[in-house]
């Protein structure tokens, strides 16, 4: 199964609070979306830089990144 990384970016002295705060939001959405196989969760670069970030199979990506509006998105790959 292909996947996708949908990501935001957040920079600033509150980052990290808000792409935390998005990711509850993005959990949100999949559950009333009931999506299946995804990954939600938040990433600290450094103390002015943080991501959240969705991972969905490719065959959602053009729709949910219509409705989403990631600001970039990358193919997944399972470590």
């Amino acid at each position: 199964m292909e996947s996708v990384k949908l990501i935001w970016e957040f920079r600033g002295p509150n980052a990290k609070p808000t792409a935390e705060h998005h990711v509850v939001h993005l959990k949100e959405f999949v559950e009333a979306e009931k999506l299946e196989h995804t990954l939600c969760d938040s990433e600290t670069i450094s103390e002015f830089f943080s991501k959240a970030f969705l991972v969905v199979e490719k065959k959602h990506m053009n729709d949910l990144r219509e409705r989403l509006k990631p600001h970039r998105g990358q193919l997944y790959r399972e470590e």
